[in-house]
């Protein structure tokens, strides 16, 4: 069975590790959201990437879920000694994958091809594909003015209210290779608990991801739980947006492409209403969506692949 996952931050790494724990590596390609890379003191930061790939190699802070695991911070102290910006927190570790990314970008090598290679290099099995090669920037627009992603979300917390979106550069931008041929030979797409609006919708803006999911099988895992994301802004965003935040509204969001809808038993009753939706009115799995442990984690995969695999 190949699965390919989409995926971005905390809620979609973790999914993506359980996937990992129950497929084979042959079986899972990650699709990784890379809207919020950014530059810091000239360094090529992607902390989504890193986030998925640092769980997917046990090397994730288990505390955060970003961020590495048994860090340091010398560097970071030292930068604030100096009085310099450092509200995005590096670590040591960190701050060595920041390091050979960018030399390797500035000798020309794409970003794909050196996170292959990173992936190789940590033991990571499956296929992990940044969603384009070319340079997509999520903006914030807000009551605060236009804000890059990582300025809305660390540096000022999430507490500008949020207005809309945008994905700079996503009509130019390609598919980085393999993604496209990973959809084409795909027997189930899986759209991680992540954040709809700054981690699946960056994705899917780019070329033709969103049309070469239209005939596929697309089961999509709900961040909400009883109204809440369990990690970041996303409630906040659907009712900044106007919308009342549910696992409802997250199904509306991809009604166009869902097949199936992974439905936290909090919510069981929105079953009816999600599995009414038009066009596709996708069928629901209620079951427990909260990834406390490794454990729940890979139940969560297994009950999402069983579920995907019936609904093909």
């Amino acid at each position: 069975m190949n699965v390919v996952a989409l995926a971005g931050g905390v809620g979609g790494a973790k999914l993506v590790d359980g996937l990992g724990r129950v497929l084979s590596p042959q079986e899972l390609t990650v699709i990784v959201n890379t809207g919020d890379d950014f530059q810091l003191f000239g360094l090529h930061l992607s902390p989504d990437l890193d986030t998925v790939c640092y769980t997917l190699a046990e090397r994730a802070n288990p505390e955060t879920g970003w961020g590495r695991k048994d860090e340091s911070w010398h560097c970071l102290a030292e930068l604030e000694k100096l009085q310099a910006p450092t509200w995005f927190k590096l670590g040591d570790r960190d701050l060595a994958v920041h390091l050979e990314r960018t030399r390797r970008l500035e000798q020309g090598q794409s970003l794909s091809a050196i996170t292959r290679d990173f992936c190789a290099n940590w033991g990571i099995g499956p296929e992990v594909i940044p969603m384009s090669d070319d340079p997509v920037a999520t903006r914030v627009f807000t009551d605060q003015g236009v804000l890059a992603f990582q300025e809305y979300f660390v540096r000022e917390g999430c507490q500008p209210e949020v207005k809309g979106f945008e994905f700079a550069g996503s009509g130019e931008a390609l598919p980085a290779p393999g993604v496209m041929e990973s959809l084409g030979e795909a027997d189930l797409v899986i759209i991680c608990p992540s954040n709809p609006w700054v981690s699946i919708d960056p994705i899917l803006s780019v070329g033709t991801i969103r049309e070469g999911l239209r005939d596929l099988p697309v089961v999509a895992v709900t961040p909400l739980i009883a109204g809440q994301a369990l990690k970041g802004p996303a409630a906040k965003m659907y009712r900044e947006m106007g919308i009342t935040p549910s696992a409802r509204a997250v199904a509306e969001h991809y009604r166009d492409l869902l097949t199936g809808f992974v439905l936290d038993s909090r919510d069981q009753d929105l079953e009816d209403q999600i599995g009414s939706l038009t066009p596709r009115k996708p069928g629901v799995l209620v079951t427990d969506t909260w990834m406390k442990n490794i454990e729940d984690r890979v139940r969560l995969a297994r009950e999402t692949l069983t579920f995907g695999e019936g609904l093909t």
